[in-house]
């Protein structure tokens, strides 16, 4: 049974220490004259939050997350504030869409009434919302019980948004605004089929737009944003767009009390100012961040967490009183001292809601037996995390583009590392484990380019920095990159023909300018195979089994001076 422990109620004490002294810069002197709070009178209320829920509404193979399991924690926590007389909003920073196969082929709708019996009050729209349609997420918002929120989002060329820009929430008097923000990076991070007549608008001058139209309207006693935005150490964002920090130090002191974030996936627990905990333990104290007086929170990925945060509202005055993440059934090995481990849990076990189980269980269910076919057998570990592949080579890059150039008997194979999305380890390989590995449905393409052509291309995909989602992983090429010149270039070992035509093998996603490529999909040359990425590298298992891992470690084909 979950309940409150003494690691909880340390953490509280921990935090409510740290911060006791901090509250927000929302003094509220200037009233409206329809005030609906009492002077002198505390008013107590909770705001909960998850982010970057990617398809995981069923727990993992090791019991870990999972919405069952969070349901009996928000409703713990919704019965004790509502006994101590306060109010509680539950928020998502958003993508819900994208990473687990039973969730990717039901477009996510077994996520959403999940999060409506949880009682979800509204969400950001993020990037991955948009690996569908707008007709699909349409349908979404139908499924949802809760408001989408973006204020950022247009149809092109006008001035209508695509979402709502902010909802209002009466938390016993207190008026809470609450709007969305998703990162304008979103136009690069998608199939451009899908985001066809919609733009992404800077998110500060919207911000700055929304908070205005929210004052002059609405009167808040509070405004919060819930962002898919990105939290990036002392703003330092590197070539993706600017996040919750940049936003936060961009407005005015005071305008925006809090952000729910999500998009960098990150728990942000700080050390010190500007420095955020590198390796948080679960269960631990954690400190959200705070920039020109906004507290900007996000709770990592999965349903993983979910963070609590506590005020108190006193006179116009907000304080944030406690805040914790509280870990999902997160797990740890533990050395049972005779060369054998065991799992345990972070904190205690917190059982799964029945009822919402039950509920779940069918979608779960569905089509578990096409999921489940083996499609080979793999010797070692091919390596797809993010930390990896956004950094460096990986023999998981080698062995998707070796899938993709057998397929279309292209010369070079090019993809981005954000497309890599999971690692596959030794044993059976079926087909939901390549669907973790490439989620998003993608064509496999082709198209022809001159070795100088090629030059140019590359000049491109190479200047895509460490970490982006975009960095570039190349197979049957190798080079000398000095500064922005490339040289020394071979393909298959020979040295490039500036006059010589080249097949190069991609996903559509890339070929239409995602991540900032070059756009080849207007090519005369280019041609989208219609296959699927995922039923291409299955084949190539089917084909090819067993894989040894060792037989794809990467060419270091980047040699900065």
């Amino acid at each position: 049974m979950y309940c409150f422990n003494l690691n909880k109620k340390l953490s509280l004490l921990v935090i409510s220490i740290l911060f006791s002294a901090n509250s927000f810069a929302a003094d509220t002197t200037k009233q409206p004259t329809a005030v609906t709070w009492e002077k002198n009178k505390p008013y107590s209320f909770t705001i909960l939050h998850t982010n970057d829920h990617h398809g995981h509404f069923w727990q993992n193979d090791i019991g870990e997350y999972g919405l069952a399991a969070q349901k009996t924690v928000v409703d713990q926590i919704r019965k004790e504030v509502a006994e101590n007389g306060g109010k509680l909003l539950l928020l998502s920073g958003g993508d819900i869409n994208t990473g687990v196969p039973e969730s990717d082929v039901l477009q996510a709708k077994p996520d959403f009434i999940g999060m409506n019996d949880i009682g979800y009050d509204a969400m950001a729209v993020g990037n991955h919302e948009f690996d569908h349609p707008l007709a699909v997420i349409r349908e979404q918002q139908k499924w949802a019980h809760f408001p989408f929120l973006s204020a950022n989002t247009y149809f092109k060329n006008t001035d209508e948004r695509v979402f709502d820009a902010y909802k209002m929430f009466d938390l016993n008097g207190i008026k809470v605004a609450v709007f969305g923000l998703t990162t304008d990076d979103t136009i690069l991070l998608t199939s451009p089929k899908n985001t066809e007549g919609i733009e992404f608008r800077k998110t500060l001058p919207e911000a700055e737009k929304v908070i205005s139209q929210i004052k002059s309207n609405e009167h808040p006693d509070m405004i919060i944003a819930v962002t898919h935005m990105g939290h990036y150490e002392n703003g330092e964002h590197g070539s993706m767009a600017p996040g919750d920090v940049t936003l936060a130090r961009g407005l005015k002191p005071g305008e925006l009390n809090m952000i729910v974030g999500g998009h960098s996936q990150n728990p942000v627990c700080m050390a010190s100012p500007n420095k955020r905990i590198n390796e948080y333990v679960p269960g631990t104290p954690c400190a959200p961040d705070q920039q020109n007086g906004t507290w900007i929170v996000q709770a990592h990925e999965w349903g993983k967490y979910v963070g609590r945060a506590d005020f108190v509202f006193l006179n116009g005055k907000i304080t944030l009183k406690n805040y914790q993440l509280i870990p999902i059934n997160l797990k740890k090995e533990v050395d049972n001292g005779n060369n054998t481990k065991r799992l345990e849990y972070y904190t205690s076990e917190i059982e799964q809601d029945e009822k919402l189980l039950a509920t779940l269980k069918p979608y779960q269910d569905q089509g578990k037996e096409q999921l489940l076919t083996k499609s080979g057998e793999l010797i070692g570990r091919l390596e797809g995390e993010r930390n990896v592949v956004r950094y460096q080579q990986s023999n998981m890059g080698q062995l998707l583009l070796s899938a993709l150039i057998e397929k279309t008997n292209a010369d070079i194979g090019v993809m981005a590392g954000g497309m890599i999305r999971d690692s596959l380890i030794e044993g059976n390989i079926t087909y939901r484990d390549i669907l973790k590995v490439e989620p998003f449905g993608n064509s496999v393409v082709y198209f022809d380019l001159t070795g100088r052509e090629l030059v140019e291309y590359l000049k491109v995909a190479l200047s895509k920095k460490q970490g982006s989602g975009g960095y570039t992983h190349l197979k049957n090429i190798t080079l000398t990159k000095t500064g922005d010149t490339i040289s020394d270039i071979k393909i298959n070992n020979e040295p490039i023909d500036m006059q010589k035509s080249y097949r190069i093998t991609t996903l559509d996603y890339l070929a239409a300018g995602g991540d900032g490529y070059p756009v080849t999909n207007t090519s005369a040359t280019y041609v989208d195979t219609g296959y699927r990425d995922a039923d291409v590298i299955r084949q190539y298992f089917e084909a090819h089994s067993p894989i040894n891992a060792a037989d794809y470690e990467p060419t270091k084909f980047i040699l900065e001076k």
